[in-house]
């Protein structure tokens, strides 16, 4: 054996090592060559295929069959996996890029999924055929059933125990309930079909403004109320956005608002050529539903749209001359940050005992009222955390939300306009909303009875503001907790509308006021 060994080293030296080196380099460049040419397949697939290791436990039988013609049969077997089993299968052939994309766009589903509604909206209720009475109702002229609307609700009954009404919150639980009825019963809209995208037809369902937005899809999408037929309408909804509007048309930097009131102007006028019914009431049967500070201000270009028709409007401002109590609407402000999950983070309200702030405002430092605000307690009292915008160094330790949490009384004052988001913010976080804003109209006050759930302040208190709440009774300051408590269903905006949430509050409301425009003598 050793001698065998030592003639193929001298047999190696002798030829020399360059030689030998430069002989087997070219014969396997040669070998691959012909392979490349000979094989039917590509073989940089099975070079670069991925290991299998154990967890893939299957075999891969290769047979090849070369005959006259070179072809090449690949047979793999089919892994074996229970049909339980959990465990994934990868393809031996499967680069490892494949799988990395794969990850990613299981990563970017489950992304998705969660920006999707967890709790599915209830079911619409089961639809029961019309009673006579109803069906009697239905075939009054409009005018005929807002007469006797208006005559139902002089003497309405007594209201019943209902479940989803809590008395103490309303001014009158008998009244809103039997009108609430009767908005069932008779209420028909028609919706113009007029006006083009984006500023009509186009909801925007994010942001402080949302409550247009939310009002005009959940109104379009609406089969108990919405009417085809303008001719059967008790209300005639004018679906443009003061929100789009706004992005649509105005120029940054102008100042100069004629443009959008204007354009309003217009398409007012061009339904009122279009067809009768504007002309018929002079618009006091027609609606519309604005959350955009500009809002009141984009109606004063068109006399009868300011003066006469019913508008809900965030800037529920008096001092304005547009908003009027008995006739228009304040609409709630409500901030949305995800469309698709408009309730998500709502509520979380604490007990009254980890709540150890008396009153908490944070925000930016506009309008007449918020530096006179920050100027008497701003950093003064450690009871009171009255804060320009939230201090970097105090969200690192609690942030907004917590601290409307941990907050008996959270402050409301107005900013450029009277409204604000924190009174909606208030009641979801069961903070007693304290709000100060003279000439301003709280949210739906045609129904919701505000002292028994808040503070409403005049700008003129704001150096009284902590004895002013200190002198508030703990057993009246529970109360209110316990109203607000009771409140926030109304304040809601479901993805499919339920009874007496925040669509049907606003629709009710501004039934309500058509209603008020009746006058008694038309009813006798």
């Amino acid at each position: 054996m050793t001698s065998l060994l030592r003639f193929f080293l001298l047999r190696i030296y002798k030829l020399g090592w360059r030689r030998l080196f430069f002989f087997g380099t070219t014969t396997t460049i040669l070998g691959i060559i012909l392979l490349t040419i000979i094989l039917p397949f590509p073989i940089v697939p099975l070079v670069h295929s991925p290991r299998v290791t154990s967890r893939e436990s299957f075999g891969r039988i290769v047979q090849l069959h070369l005959d006259g013609a070179k072809q090449l049969e690949i047979h793999q077997t089919v892994p074996h996996v229970l049909l339980n089993s959990s465990r994934e299968v990868i393809h031996p052939v499967l680069l490892v890029g494949e799988k990395r994309r794969r990850r990613r766009r299981r990563k970017k589903k489950e992304k998705e999924d969660e920006l999707e509604v967890i709790i599915p909206p209830p079911p619409p209720p089961p639809r029961t055929p019309p009673s006579p009475f109803q069906r009697y109702i239905r075939s009054m002229l409009p005018n005929e059933a807002l007469l006797y609307a208006k005559k139902e609700l002089l003497r309405p009954p007594v209201a019943t125990i209902d479940s989803d009404l809590y008395a103490p919150i309303f001014k009158n639980v008998s009244v809103f309930k039997r009108s609430y009825e009767l908005m069932e019963l008779i209420l028909k809209v028609y919706i113009y079909p007029d006006g083009k995208r984006p500023i009509f037809h186009e909801p925007h369902l994010m942001g402080i403004y949302a409550s247009e937005g939310w009002f005009m899809k959940l109104m379009e999408e609406n089969k108990q109320f919405v009417t085809r037929d303008p001719e059967k309408a008790h209300l005639f909804y004018l679906p443009y956005s003061a929100r789009q509007l706004q992005a649509a048309l105005y120029v940054v930097g102008s100042h100069n608002l004629s443009p959008l009131s204007i354009f309003l102007r217009d398409h007012v006028n061009m339904l009122a050529a279009k067809y009768p019914f504007w002309n018929r009431t002079h618009g006091s049967d027609h609606f519309l539903v604005a959350c955009h500070d500009w809002g009141p201000y984009t109606l004063k270009g068109h006399e009868e749209l300011m003066k006469n028709t019913i508008k809900a409007l965030c800037n529920a401002d008096l001092s304005e001359g547009v908003f009027k109590v008995e006739r228009d609407v304040s609409l709630p402000e409500t901030t949305i940050k995800l469309p698709r999950r408009p309730l998500r983070n709502i509520g979380g309200g604490v007990r009254v005992s980890k709540r150890p702030i008396l009153a908490f405002f944070a925000g930016n430092m506009h309008g007449r009222v918020r530096p006179v605000l920050l100027k008497h307690w701003g950093d003064q009292d450690e009871d009171m955390r009255i804060y320009g915008p939230l201090p970097k160094r105090v969200s690192d330790k609690m942030s907004y939300i917590q601290h409307m949490k941990s907050s008996k009384f959270c402050i409301c004052p107005m900013g450029y306009e009277v409204n604000s988001p924190r009174i909606v913010e208030a009641i979801y976080y069961e903070c007693v909303p304290v709000i100060i804003a003279d000439n301003f109209v709280p949210p739906l006050d045609q129904v919701l009875d505000w002292s028994a759930f808040s503070v409403i302040l005049p700008e003129k208190d704001i150096p009284k503001l902590k004895e002013i709440l200190l002198a508030i009774p703990l057993k009246r300051y529970l109360k209110m907790l316990a109203n607000l408590k009771m409140l926030q269903r109304h304040f809601l905006w479901n993805p499919r509308p339920i009874k007496y949430d925040m669509f049907h509050m606003i629709l009710h409301s501004i039934w309500f006021n058509r209603l008020n425009q009746i006058q008694i003598t038309e009813v006798e």
